[in-house]
């Protein structure tokens, strides 16, 4: 049986080459995302490893005759057609849980640049100007931060922010009042969260109800001058909507590990040469104009990337293979599961 895994750096080809050795399978990496162009490689493949900018779509997936599993390397899944894989009988295997610390400590790593101005103090000296105009922050302990999402992740937040003498107001659709009174929280709906935090940071997956959760009328709600932390997913957040906000004052900074419409960012000199909508177009020029803001904070989707999580995110999809071969499947997502 032919697996093959796309989007591998070295150290995972090296990794996952000596795990998969005894599962007998066939295996081949390819450095590229799955596309069109990369689809010879996967076309006698009844095993395929993913992570999320291989975008697997109905028509993409009708090409992979021959598929019989998709094991995606991340928690989110909203990259795959699912109904599409449920229609050709393929099964999908995510990693629910890998590193739920991991992407917390990326989120106060972003509060605190913000918060401290780091990112602009950094500039400002390796310039050789190391005056302080500008360059005072406010302190943590006693503000209140507003985390929209409390599942693993955000439980994970509240941990944290309590430990700096937050005070915490989650949303969540699932509430347990056994964790809001152990961790010192407490539940609110999404207005009253937004008007009384001074740090607004999201942690729910991406969905078509969850879709620009941040717009125009939710910015409006926010704490005049507030932060806003987006470690999840960038559909979350409406980009026109943000620059307004931002422009307006309304929101007092951004820190995004996560854009909407990221991967044009990443593939821009490909994408521009093709005849691509206006309104994605106009998604990549907002996203440049939030490059440039001193009070917006970007990093590459790096949140989930630490050594630690990225081993077991490895050892997860191995233990996901494994258990498809011996006909115990293991971390199904969709309907499937």
């Amino acid at each position: 049986m032919k697996a093959v895994f796309f989007e591998t750096e070295p150290w995972e080809k090296r990794f996952l080459a000596r795990a998969l050795k005894p599962l007998g399978l066939k295996v081949q990496f390819v450095p590229e995302p799955l596309t069109e162009r990369t689809l010879p490689s996967a076309r006698d493949a009844e095993i395929l490893s993913v992570f999320i900018y291989s975008r697997l779509t109905r028509p993409l997936l009708a090409k992979l005759r021959k598929a019989r599993l998709i094991a995606t390397r991340s928690t989110g899944f909203d990259h795959i057609d699912l109904k599409a894989c449920r229609a050709r009988k393929i099964r999908v295997a995510n990693v629910p849980s890998y590193g739920e610390n991991t992407v917390a400590e990326h989120t106060f790593a972003l509060i605190l640049a913000l918060s401290r101005n780091l990112h602009k103090a950094y500039v400002r000296t390796v310039r050789g100007d190391f005056s302080l105009e500008g360059l005072q922050g406010f302190d943590l302990k006693g503000k209140t931060i507003g985390v929209v999402g409390a599942g693993k992740i955000g439980l994970h937040v509240i941990k944290m922010a309590r430990g700096f003498g937050m005070e915490v107001l989650a949303c969540d659709s699932k509430k347990n009042p056994f964790l809001a009174e152990v961790l010192d929280f407490r539940y609110a709906e999404l207005p009253e969260l937004l008007s009384r935090s001074d740090i607004v940071t999201l942690h729910l997956p991406y969905s078509a109800e969850s879709r620009h959760l941040m717009n125009r009328k939710t910015f409006s709600l926010m704490k005049r001058g507030a932060l806003l932390i987006n470690t999840a997913r960038g559909g979350l957040v409406d980009t026109d909507a943000l620059v307004w906000a931002l422009d307006q004052g309304k929101v007092g900074g951004a820190g995004l590990d996560v854009l909407e419409g990221e991967e044009l960012v990443k593939e821009e000199r490909q994408l521009l040469e093709k005849d691509f909508p206006k309104e994605r177009l106009i998604t990549l020029l907002k996203n440049h104009i939030l490059l440039h803001r001193e009070n917006v904070v970007i990093t590459p989707h790096i949140a989930f990337d630490s050594r630690e999580a990225l081993q077991r995110i490895l050892e997860t999809t191995v233990f996901n293979l494994r258990g498809f071969l011996e006909n115990r499947p293991a971390n199904l997502v969709g309907p499937r599961a």
